[in-house]
C-alpha cells in the first residue's frame, strides 16, 4: 500500500495481507498472543487506506473463532 502525504507518493513498505473487494482489510498473524502493536498496525492500515473495517486474525490458537478481532476506523 503506498503512502501519500501532501501529494507526495512514497513506497515505504506497508503490506496489507488481504484486501477484500476494496472494503475490508484482513491482517493475518500466527503468534502466541496478540500485542497492542498488532491492533495499532491494523488501525494504521485502515487510516492510511481510508477504509472502515478490518479483521485481525491470529491462527495460533486452539479455537479460531476466539482469535478473530474486528477493528473499525471511526473516521
Amino acid at each position: 500500500m503506498p503512502f501519500i502525504y501532501k501529494g507526495v507518493h512514497q513506497d515505504v513498505g506497508y503490506r496489507i495481507d488481504l484486501l477484500i473487494n476494496d472494503k475490508v482489510i484482513i491482517e493475518v498473524k500466527s503468534i502466541e498472543n496478540l500485542a497492542p502493536v498488532h491492533y495499532a498496525q491494523t488501525l494504521t492500515y485502515l487510516r492510511l487506506s481510508g477504509l472502515k473495517l478490518a479483521l485481525l486474525i491470529n491462527f495460533n490458537s486452539k479455537l479460531l473463532k476466539n482469535s478473530i478481532h474486528r477493528i473499525v476506523n471511526n473516521l
